[in-house]
């Protein structure tokens, strides 16, 4: 019998569950310094994270992105900032066609969006499929709760 099949799976598994440890060890946590962003925003404009933020809802897909426009949008301009908190969307990676679609859409939002537009910059965040992250975040700039949101199902926690 050739063990050598067996003895590849099993090191191939070991990798895959070692990495897959290593990576969740990284990801941002209760106590955790918030990371500092400077982004733009739709508009192309330079949106660093502005000072007093308590809550950062983060999006990482276009489904659950959308979802979250659609409630930030019914609820006005004002409801973000009167919360002190930002909406973060990932739009890396997304397609030089998409683009042209989905940035003047989000341009006619009443409310700002921060665009994650960076190789990695979202790794270190915690997230659920079709969910938005939703990070509270004290006077000192640490993270003192993650929840996860689903904003066609529910009020935002903030």
């Amino acid at each position: 019998m050739n063990t050598r099949p067996t003895l590849r799976w099993l090191a191939a598994a070991t990798i895959f569950l070692a990495a897959a440890v290593f990576c969740q060890a990284d990801q941002l946590k209760p106590g955790d310094s918030f990371p500092k962003l400077e982004a733009q925003d739709q508009h192309e404009t330079a949106y660093p994270m502005p000072e007093g933020t308590k809550h950062i809802a983060v999006s990482f897909s276009m489904g659950a992105g959308k979802k979250a426009n659609a409630y930030f949008s019914n609820k006005g301009a004002r409801f973000l900032p009167e919360r002190n908190a930002v909406f973060l969307s990932n739009i890396y990676g997304m397609p030089g066609v998409a683009r042209m679609f989905a940035m003047p859409k989000m341009q006619k939002y009443p409310h700002r969006i921060m665009l994650a537009d960076e190789k990695g910059l979202l790794d270190d965040f915690p997230q659920e499929k079709g969910m938005i992250t939703v990070f509270d975040i004290d006077d000192d700039g640490k993270i003192t709760a993650i929840k996860t949101w689903d904003p066609a199902n529910s009020e935002a926690p903030f």
